[in-house]
């Protein structure tokens, strides 16, 4: 079963900087679109950050861009996720997804907790 691996997660002060990563064994990874969505307490997951298969194309929710930076590297299987000036709004379980067609694929998720 296919699940992608999110490393990174934790603690940090308000304005700090964290990278979270991801792996996904298992998948043709180069020909998948890699996400990384994010879900507080008593909110819906929402999407934070996406890059195409070939890392030509990314996109952002309004309320991160420019802060929160998403890359990724074929050869190594991996999606980062590098988030600066952190909020405390930016609390949440980030969550790493494969989209290819049909098929999707869940982390687990990792913990952001940013403390003001």
């Amino acid at each position: 079963q296919v699940q992608p691996v999110e490393l990174g997660g934790g603690l940090v002060q308000s304005g700090g900087s964290l990278r979270l990563s991801c792996t996904a064994p298992g998948i043709t990874f180069r020909s998948y679109t890699m996400g990384w969505h994010r879900q507080a307490p008593g909110t819906q997951r929402e999407l934070v950050a996406r890059i195409s298969s070939g890392g030509g194309g990314t996109s952002y929710a309004d309320t991160v861009r420019g802060r929160l930076t998403i890359s990724r590297v074929n050869a190594k299987n991996t999606v980062y996720l590098e988030m600066n000036s952190l909020k405390p709004e930016d609390t949440a379980v980030y969550y790493c997804n494969a989209l290819y067609g049909s098929s999707i694929y869940w982390g687990q998720g990792t913990q952001v907790t940013v403390s003001s």
